[in-house]
């Protein structure tokens, strides 16, 4: 089973639990339907606007052997506030560049 970070919205953690990229992770839905069933074993916040601490944070799970790094889906789609990161391209970048291609990145979650 395939091992996943998540990024999440700092700005969001008070209205949401995670508790559905917990459930489609574990059920290998929506994002997770290419890759099957995986395991969270990071779920850390982005450091808060605008993202910086998103490129630190995700060398550490590669670096603690996740094979994914998810964005959640408040990053890029905006759940639950309907307000999508105006940040999240850039940081998608940044960790992309800080990673490399060896480690799948998802753009969202649910």
């Amino acid at each position: 089973m395939k091992k996943v970070g998540i990024i999440r919205c700092q700005q969001t953690e008070d209205m949401c639990p995670g508790t559905s990229d917990f459930k489609v992770a574990a059920s290998g839905k929506l994002a997770f339907e290419s890759t099957g069933p995986v395991e969270i074993v990071a779920f850390v916040s982005c450091g808060g606007c605008p993202g910086k601490r998103a490129v630190s944070r995700a060398q550490m799970m590669v670096d603690r052997g996740v094979d994914i790094i998810a964005f959640a889906s408040c990053i890029s789609k905006g759940n639950p506030i309907g307000f999508p990161c105006p940040h999240f391209e850039e940081i998608k970048k940044a960790v992309s560049r800080k990673i490399g291609s060896e480690i799948e990145i998802l753009d969202y979650t649910h």
